[in-house]
């Protein structure tokens, strides 16, 4: 230990302060200490190695570090003088280390307790002002998405209800659709039956034109269908009931295909329609018209009581296409005939 101290004191005439005379090392200078294996390192390195870690600590920090240790008391930091060692190491300027210029003026002034005091109370206030930011920041988005949630529930609700009512008013459209063609229907039918309703009638008052009674004034007596001992069979006509010489008119216009005596039926006269139907006229007292074409209304014969009769009348059968008798009553007012 001796001869490493030895190496480092200064001669007996020490130069000022910063002055240093040239040392040459020696045999015993450089000489390895046999004697004593756990020397101790030099006092120059261990201030440079302090040096360095101090710095690096401090660089390490940097402006998050300080933001984290914000609300912590300051801690101040001390950093020497390296310009004063005869082996100063070439180290950065501190305004050029990140997070040092923040601990440092200008002018590299050491960092002492005052203004370590006043940089963590500036600390503390970016602390607070980025935390207040941060938590500013952190409501705000919380705000928009709770707001951009609640807006589609609303869109959603929204178009819910639109398809709803397209559906209901698609519905409704169906079903008004439906009651108009219904409605249509029914009106067309009703128009329908008036219109027939007004054709029947058309067509009744144009039979009724061309069609007359046989006799103008009468009593209906003998119906079609009845049973006497006065016929072989059931009655076969209508009978009308009126006073000896009463004319007889021709029912439709026809051609008169018979005219003469005929038994029990008396003198009867046959006309034939165009459709060749045949109405027979019986028991008449006188033929008028014996052959030939008659129109609607003419006179043809006269009222009596010839033949198989109890008094005068004008008994009246109808013969489809010359068969066998029909009731006369329905096919009469089948053609507007009022009897």
């Amino acid at each position: 230990m001796a001869s490493n101290q030895s190496a480092y004191a200064p001669s007996p005439e020490a130069p000022e302060a910063g002055e240093w005379d040239e040392w040459n090392p020696t045999a015993e200078s450089v000489a390895p200490d046999r004697g004593n294996k756990h020397r101790l390192p030099k006092p120059r390195s261990i201030a440079r190695g302090s040096t360095v870690l101090s710095v690096a600590a401090v660089a390490a920090m940097g402006a998050g570090g300080m933001a984290a240790a914000a609300d912590k008391s300051p801690v101040p930091i001390s950093l020497p003088d390296l310009s004063e060692l005869p082996d100063a190491p070439d180290l950065p300027k501190l305004s050029e280390m990140p997070g040092i210029s923040t601990l440092v003026g200008a002018d590299h002034a050491p960092v002492t307790a005052a203004s370590t005091a006043e940089h963590g109370a500036t600390t503390t206030s970016w602390a607070t002002d980025a935390g207040e930011a941060l938590r500013t920041r952190i409501l705000e988005d919380v705000a928009q998405q709770r707001d951009a949630a609640d807006q589609a529930v609303r869109d959603a609700a929204a178009g819910q209800a639109a398809a709803t009512a397209a559906k209901e008013a698609a519905a409704q459209k169906v079903r008004d659709t439906a009651a108009a063609a219904k409605a249509e229907v029914a009106a067309k039918k009703k128009a329908a039956e008036v219109a027939a309703a007004k054709a029947e009638a058309d067509r009744l008052a144009a039979l009724a034109a061309s069609y007359t009674k046989p006799v103008a004034s009468y009593t209906l007596t003998a119906s079609f269908g009845e049973s006497s001992s006065l016929w072989a069979n059931t009655h076969t006509g209508q009978d009308f009931a009126a006073p000896t010489g009463t004319p007889v008119s021709a029912i439709h216009s026809g051609t008169i295909t018979s005219a003469a005596w005929a038994g029990s039926y008396g003198y009867r006269i046959i006309l034939t329609l165009d459709d060749g139907t045949e109405i027979w006229y019986c028991h008449l007292s006188s033929m008028v018209q014996t052959s030939g074409k008659v129109t609607t209304g003419e006179t043809i014969g006269r009222v009596g009581a010839t033949g198989n009769v109890t008094g005068p009348h004008l008994h009246i059968e109808v013969r489809p296409g010359a068969g066998d008798p029909i009731d006369p009553m329905p096919w009469l007012r089948a053609r507007g005939i009022d009897v």
